[in-house]
Parts: structure tokens; sequence; C-alpha cells
């Protein structure tokens, strides 16, 4: 993108539309002057012109949850743009991955969520996290216990008591959370696997 072409209004400001470049979930809307836009080019964090504030604020400045730039684009009348980025943590002050809300239906919007906060720890590593503390024994601790749930839901699936669908459900969301934590210790990401399935589908 070539930031000469951006057409800002009568105010100096150009929406900037932020969407997350491994889910494709629009995270939030801001609004970038001149200055702010070069600063984003710049560092590689999303920073806007608070239009309330009256100056300029980087993205988690104060709450950690910064925005990185992954690649931005001009609309095709050069007077919006699109900021692809991986947020650390989630974006909106509410503590919603999205400042649009999560999906009604509670679908993978909430793995969003959960790899917003891997990727989180995996960046900053908290000593007080379990996310942590799997990432640091390596790829051996991380796949022991991917292994272990795998067997865990086998065993819940093979259970025919009644509620058993339940254990299935519980084993099921340990498993993901796990395999994430394996995705984040080798450096992959969801839209990577995502990419792959597309692969299989065509």
């Amino acid at each position: 993108m070539n930031s000469t072409d951006v057409r800002f209004d009568g105010a100096g400001l150009v929406p900037g539309i932020v969407q997350d470049a491994d889910t494709g979930q629009v995270l939030m809307l801001g609004y970038l002057n001149a200055e702010s836009l070069r600063l984003t080019e710049e560092t590689g964090f999303v920073t806007f012109w608070s239009r309330s504030r009256r100056r300029l604020w980087r993205k988690g400045e104060t709450s950690g949850h910064t925005l990185s730039v992954v690649d931005m684009a001009l609309d095709c009348d050069g007077d919006a743009l699109l900021i692809r980025a991986r947020p650390a943590g989630p974006t909106c002050h509410t503590g919603a991955v999205s400042c649009f809300g999560d999906a009604p239906d509670r679908s993978f919007a909430e793995l969003d969520a959960l790899w917003a906060v891997i990727a989180s720890r995996a960046a900053e590593r908290p000593p007080d996290s379990y996310t942590t503390s799997l990432l640091e024994g390596g790829v051996d601790v991380v796949g022991r216990k991917v292994t272990e749930e795998a067997t865990e839901v086998l065993l819940a699936a093979k259970d025919d008591a009644v509620g058993a669908g339940d254990r299935v459900a519980e084993e099921a969301a340990d498993l993901l959370y796990h395999l994430l934590v394996l995705l984040a210790e080798r450096n992959v990401t969801p839209s990577d696997v995502l990419e792959e399935l597309i692969h299989r589908r065509r």
C-alpha cells in the first residue's frame, strides 16, 4: 500500500477497519491521521488518532493488548483502510475479542478468543500461567498432553453411560486447548491449518 494514495477526510482522518489476520474476524474500527498512519507503518503496531482525547494512541498502550500489523490495503476509493493484524489478547475494552461482539452462536469465535490468549502467553510468557509452563516444556511436554487428551476423548466417547456426552465435550475442549498450545509452540497459526483444509477441499 502506498500511503500517499490515502484520501483523508476534511478533518484529516481516514477510517481503519482492523481484521484478525489469522481468523478473518473484524476486530474494531478506528481513525488514523497522517501521523498515526506513519507510526503504524514504522512501528508495526496499529496507532490511531483519538477523536475524543485529541491525541495519538497506540492500541494496547495501557492494556498490553496491541495489534501487530501484518499488512494494510486501501479500498477502491482510497478513503478507507483495511488493517490486517495479529492481536495480543482481546481487542475490545470490555474483554471481548471484537468490539463488534462475539458470534451469537458461540461457534468458532470462541476458538479465536482462546487462540488470542494463547498467542499472548506465547509472546509474553507470564510466569504464573499454565500455558507458559507448557510452552517452556517444549514440544515433548505439549505433545504428551495432546496425546493424553486425545485418549481421554476416545475413552469418553466409548462410554455409554447417561451424561457421557457432557464428558466428551469437556475432554474435547481440553484437547482443542492443548492442540492450540502445540500450534503456538511450533509457530503455526490456526490460519495455516485452515489453509491446509482448504487445499484438501479442492
